[in-house]
């Protein structure tokens, strides 16, 4: 790929070069390069394929003190802040946080000047009607909008391109070496913004914390994110930040590809019916929050169950509750035929959800409100949304751990610099997105918040690195 002088893009040397071409890189490329700054990106993925799991997302969540066009209510840094504590019951690293938090509201209209187009607000079963903006057309929709724009204020871009090596010494960047059409080159660079998201496509590494369940785990993110460059970072000394077996993961179905299954193949039902295991128990309660705020946990609960898989059943009442799967449910006009064909025992199944029906209130359940409509009697209970499984047919989705993104990564500070395990700041070296994540999420999750991260740290990043040269 050649620049409009004809000359290399690989023996050029370069203001910033940003490794990773989704959300976060990009935020960071559009950011330097409006600062004067000649910005290379590289990715790995090929041009079909870019940008990483950007292009499977649909919103982002925001603090916004008063309704907006796309968002139907306030949503205040303090509701944001409970909801994250909530989430991550505080495992976060609170200052980073809070910079997360109080800048996502300047995200959006950044975007939309950026050529990012939002859709009116979205009512029903995921409740982010108030919290979260979402990408008209999603977030391939998105990533494109962005692309665009860079490329028009002189951002570069190279595909299919691998960074094997940072070279680093006492926390100064000169050059990465990469991998480009079977040649090797060295990119020289004043400063290097890593943004290249996590290791959840390596199920290798994901078995360093999970064990030989990390088997059966899908991805259902971008199959390229594989960790490369955040090995090369420890390796060079930076700090790690999260644990090896935090990560987002969510309940999906088990039909679903190894990878890049995307957002369809999250299955949103578990609120309206129960999850059952192979041996046709209920192992956690199905109503703890709304899902937006309680989804991610799905995940790890399943993998934690026999041969990583578990079972969602619902009514023909419960089904119309949720959006639809892009795989269609397994049906049956009893459990016990539903039963046999999600191959758990029909007896079983048929006494586990008796006894779940025989708890239930009496009355309808209302899931636009936390209804308090709970059992009475289960271990577990189900707190929220408890309604008789009771109507015919009956239907079943086999339920596998779907990773996101992993949260295992690279401490940074409030200028996005990575931090050296001595606890200095790397000098010409930052970090955002995935890759830094861990930093605000410990564990847990929210609906729309990696988005946020990513473009708050991307383009405190693309800033930083900017001003440092301008200076």
């Amino acid at each position: 790929m050649l620049d409009s002088n004809s000359q290399p893009l690989f023996e050029k040397s370069w203001d910033i070069v940003i490794i990773g071409g989704g959300n976060a890189g990009l935020c960071a490329a559009i950011t330097a390069a409006e600062r004067g700054c000649s910005v290379l990106v590289i990715e790995t993925a090929p041009r079909e394929f870019r940008g990483g799991n950007t292009r499977h997302t649909r919103n982002l969540r925001s603090v916004h003190d008063e309704p907006t066009d796309v968002m139907t209510d306030r949503y205040t840094f303090e509701e944001y802040w409970d909801d994250l504590m909530r989430v991550t019951k505080g495992v976060t690293n609170e200052p980073l946080a809070k910079l997360t938090l109080e800048s996502s509201q300047a995200l959006m209209e950044w975007l939309i000047e950026r050529g990012v187009r939002f859709q009116k607000a979205l009512s029903g079963t995921l409740n982010l009607n108030h919290t979260n903006a979402f990408f008209l057309g999603g977030g391939r929709a998105m990533l494109n909008s962005l692309c665009r724009f860079a490329e028009s204020v002189g951002v570069n871009f190279v595909y299919e391109a691998e960074v094997t090596d940072i070279l680093l010494e006492n926390g100064f960047c000169e050059s990465v070496d990469v991998t480009w059409e079977g040649q090797s080159y060295r990119v020289r660079c004043k400063q290097l913004i890593t943004a290249s998201g996590g290791f959840e496509a390596d199920l290798d590494w994901l078995a360093e914390g999970w064990g030989d369940a990390a088997k059966n785990f899908l991805v259902r993110g971008t199959p390229y994110n594989k960790g490369k460059v955040l090995r090369v970072l420890l390796d060079c000394g930076a700090q790690p930040v999260g644990s090896l077996d935090q990560c987002h993961a969510v309940a999906i179905d088990a039909r679903a590809p190894k990878y890049d299954g995307g957002i369809a193949s999250r299955v949103d039902g578990v609120p309206f019916g129960v999850v059952l295991n192979k041996s046709a128990k209920r192992f956690y309660d199905e109503g703890e929050d709304f899902w937006p705020k309680r989804y991610a946990i799905w995940g790890r609960l399943v993998a934690s169950q026999p041969d990583q898989i578990a079972y969602a059943i619902v009514d023909s009442e419960g089904v119309e509750r949720f959006m639809p799967s892009v795989f269609a449910p397994i049906a049956d006009d009893t459990i016990e035929g539903l039963a046999s064909k999600l191959s758990i025992d029909p007896v079983a199944a048929k006494n586990t959800v008796d006894a779940f029906n025989a708890a239930c209130p009496d009355g309808p359940i209302d899931q636009m409100s936390l209804d308090g409509k709970a059992t009475k009697g289960l271990t577990p209970e189900k707190s929220n949304w408890s309604a008789p499984i009771s109507k015919p047919p009956f239907f079943g989705y086999p339920l596998r751990p779907g990773i996101t993104f992993t949260y295992m990564g690279v401490a940074v500070n409030d200028r996005a610099q990575v931090l050296m395990k001595d606890g200095k700041p790397a000098a010409n070296l930052f970090a955002a997105g995935e890759i830094m994540a861990g930093n605000v999420l410990g564990q847990g999750y929210l609906g729309g918040i990696g988005m946020t991260i990513g473009g708050v740290f991307g383009r405190i990043a693309g800033a930083e690195a900017a001003r440092v040269l301008n200076r």
